[in-house]
Parts: C-alpha cells; structure tokens; sequence
C-alpha cells in the first residue's frame, strides 16, 4: 500500500519534466525554419533556455524530492495514525461488545424488576380483594361501614402501592383478627321479622353468631353483606335457646348456642320442613303408599283387637271347660258354649264336647279339624298385610325412579348450571323413598308380631284341646 503511494507520487513529479523536455524541442523545431540564418543565435538562446529549462526542472526535481521525503514521512505518520486507529478501535469494539453484554443485562435485570414489580402489585390487589370479600361478609362492617372505603385506592389497577397501603391491608386484617375474637353486647338497629327498622341490644360474638333481644322477643340475626346491615331470621329459635340468649345478654350466665358454619346453620331454623311439606314434594307415588300405610294400620287395629279377646277367651274359657269336664258336669259344659257362635275357641270346644263319644284317636282329629277351621278367621288380612309391607318399598323404589328422570330431564333441557332446577325431581325420589320404608317398617313389624300372636293363640288351643281329650278319656275309662 505505501510503495503504491510513492509510485504514484513520483509519477506526478516526472510528467511535468517531460512535458518541458517536449516543449523545449517543438520551441527548436519551430524556431530552426523561421530563422534559419541566425541558427547560432536561435543556438544559444536554444540551449540558455535549455539551461534554464534544466535548472527549473532541477529546482522542481529538488522541490519534487523534497515534497516526496515530507510526503513519506507523513505517510509514515498517518500510517502510524492508522495502526493507532486501527487500535483503538479493536480495543472500542471490545468495550462496544463489552457495554453490549452490559445493556442486554441490565435489560434483562429490569425486565426482571418490572415483572417483579408487576407480581407484587398483582399480589397486593389480590390480598386487598380477598380482604374486601372478608370484610363485605363481616357482620363488623355494619358498624364501620369505612373500611371499605380505605381499600378502593389500593384496587385501583392504575396505581402502584405503596407502603401506607401495605399497612393499611395488615392494619385491617389485624382488626379483623381482634374483632373475630371479641364479644360485644351494645345497642344497634336491625330490621325486624316484619320488615321495619328497630332499636335493640345487639349481642356479637366474635365473627360467628349475632343475636338481638327487645324485651318482648329474642332471637338470631343474620348479616346481609349487600346492604351492611343485620336482619332478623323470619322464625325464632326454641324457647330454650331464647331464654340462654337472654340470660347471657344480661350476664346471668356463661353459656350461649353459638354458630360455627358462619350462618348456614341458623338458616336451617327459617327452611325446617314438615312432614306436609315432604308430602307435597314427594310426588303422586307418594298418595298409594300413604294410602298403604292408613289401610295398614286399620287392619294392625282390627286384629289386634281381634286376637287379643281370642286369646283371653282361650285362656279364660277352655280353662273353665276344663275344670268343669274334670268335674265331670258336661252339661255345664254345653251350656257354656251352647248359644257361643262364630267365636274360635267356642267353635273349637263345642266340636270336643260333641266328640266325647267318640275314640281318642277321632276325636284328636276332630279337635284339630276344628283348629284348622279356625285358622283362617285368626290369620285374616295377614296375607294383605304381608303384601302390603312389600309393596310400600316397592312404590318408594318406583317414586325415585320417576324423580331421577325428571331430574335428567331438567339437566338434558336446562344444564347443570342452577342446582336448584334439579331439586325437585331429586326431592321427590328421595322423599318417596322415605315414606315407602317408613310404611313398609311399622307394617313387617306388625306382620311378624300378629303372626307370632296368631301361633302363640294356636298353640294354645291346641294345647286345651289336648288336656279337654285327656280329661274326657279318663273320665271314660273310670266309669268303665
């Protein structure tokens, strides 16, 4: 690169030599024609210019030399420059890469502080919105009804918070602690069971359970986050309750009903269903099984009655047959059960009385014959009660199905977004099933009881039957 720059350099300082070299010649080649006869004159004045010519291309040469070593040098010097620059600038590319990796760093950190900084104000606005879903649900709010009022700068997703909202937030999360621990009794105002604005004692304890007392009525309360304000539950609560609630309120004791579900369960003394009710919801099946149950209990009534006057006429009457067949006064005997129709132990004796005659192996059969006979007036209607304790589940089984699908008929046209929709249909399987095992229960008892009654009575006849044929043979075979 510099011997081409040096080149190119004396190249401009030998064209302008040669230029004068040829001016010189055409000078002498114009000069020699026009004036031929003073050739020595054109001769010397040919070659002084010559000279002169010689001398200023010497002087140029010499200056030309001269600018060419100044040239080199400040070639040399730029060419330094250059290295120098070439230098600085690996050393400034290192530093440009270096600041580079610095920029993309610190990018990257505050890409990181902002996105931190991001989270944390979401993390404080989620904070302060769980807290004002806490404090709309406190009863505590009725009385500072302010609170809320302090947390809506801090949901304002427009502004960053900042310290005085940090505590702020754990300002009333720490009221809220103390105040869930507190029991206050004080005067206040709630809207009563008939809709209108009144004065009481307004007894607090903690977050749980708000009671009022007039004077003339006692009873719970219930919080309304919509409006801030207490409400009367529309049904009192037992009078056992009442009265604690009143003798805690005036410190006669230490003991109150307290509510730890937060209200959910005071509500169930407001939506107490009754037995009506049930039936209402139950659906038409339930009318054949209440139907059941009543023709149930009017046949567990008549034969109840029924068994019971059998089994003491047999106690009372075969005994007294007995007695006066081992006295041997049978016409006494007859007499007792002479004018006695359509009653089975009557029926049952006055068969042996008239068998007496009769061999001991006849008149067993005729005694048993006789039982027999008997048998199906004691066993009436237990076959229909029988089946009647089977058909009363049986209706509860039918009446769930018939709730199930009207439930999956509202949830085909309607979803399951409202549970309250399906609640009729699940109401109506569940409480039909209910009245089908409640029937069905009392009926297989009863069943089972006046058919073991119905036993206890035939073995009892059979039992006297037996001792009457025994007191008849030996009396037969004494007076043989």
């Amino acid at each position: 690169m510099i011997d081409s720059r040096r080149n190119k350099t004396n190249k401009q300082y030998i064209m302008p030599i040669r230029y004068c070299l040829i001016l010189l010649l055409w000078i002498l080649f114009l000069v020699v024609p026009a004036y031929g006869e003073d050739m020595r004159a054109a001769s010397k004045k040919a070659r002084a210019d010559y000279k002169a010519a010689l001398a200023e291309a010497r002087k140029a040469k010499k200056q030309i030399l001269k600018d060419r070593a100044s040239l080199e040098k400040e070639i040399a010097r730029m060419e330094a420059d250059v290295k120098k620059l070439n230098s600085d600038i690996e050393v400034m590319q290192d530093e440009f890469k270096e600041l580079r990796g610095k920029e993309i760093k610190l990018s990257h950190q505050q890409s990181d502080d902002e996105m931190g900084m991001r989270e944390l104000s979401g993390t404080v606005r989620v904070v302060a919105r769980d807290l004002e879903t806490v404090l709309r649900q406190s009863q505590f709010t009725s009385r500072l009804p302010e609170r809320l009022d302090l947390l809506k700068p801090i949901l304002n997703k427009d502004r960053f918070p900042g310290i005085d909202d940090f505590k702020t937030i754990s300002d009333l999360l720490f009221q809220e602690m103390a105040f869930s621990g507190e029991v206050v009794v004080g005067t206040g105002s709630f809207v009563d069971r008939s809709g209108m604005e009144q004065a009481a004692d307004i007894l607090t304890i903690g977050k749980f359970t708000a009671a009022y007392t007039t004077g003339n009525e006692t009873g719970f309360l219930s919080y309304s986050e919509a409006s801030h304000r207490f409400f009367a539950l529309s049904a009192l609560p037992s009078w056992s309750i009442r009265r604690n609630l009143k003798k805690y309120m005036q410190g006669e004791t230490g003991d109150v009903s307290l509510d730890f579900s937060g209200g959910a369960a005071l509500r169930q003394i407001t939506h107490k269903s009754t037995l009506i009710d049930q039936i209402e919801n139950g659906g038409p099946i339930v009318w054949p099984i209440l139907a059941i149950g009543f023709c149930a209990l009017l046949i567990v009534i008549d034969r109840a009655f029924f068994l019971k006057a059998v089994h003491a006429n047999t106690d009372r009457v075969m005994g007294k047959v007995n007695q006066l067949a081992l006295e041997g006064k049978w016409k006494e005997c007859d007499d007792i059960v002479k004018d006695k129709k359509g009653r089975p132990v009557y029926n049952v004796l006055k068969t042996g009385l008239g068998a007496r005659g009769e061999e001991r192996e006849t008149q067993e059969s005729i005694l048993q014959e006789a039982i027999l006979k008997e048998l199906p007036r004691l066993e009436r209607f237990l076959p229909t009660l029988n089946i009647m304790g089977a058909i009363a589940p049986l209706l509860g089984l039918l009446g769930t199905v018939t709730g199930m699908i009207s439930t999956f008929h509202v949830i085909t046209l309607y979803g399951t977004g409202d549970p309250r929709m399906m609640s009729g249909g699940i109401s109506e399987a569940l409480v039909t099933t209910m009245l089908g095992l409640a029937v069905a229960i009392p009926i297989m008892l009863m069943h089972t009881f006046l058919s073991r009654r119905v036993d206890h009575i035939i073995g009892d006849m059979e039992e006297k039957a037996v001792a009457l044929t025994n007191i008849i043979h030996r009396e037969i075979t004494f007076i043989e």
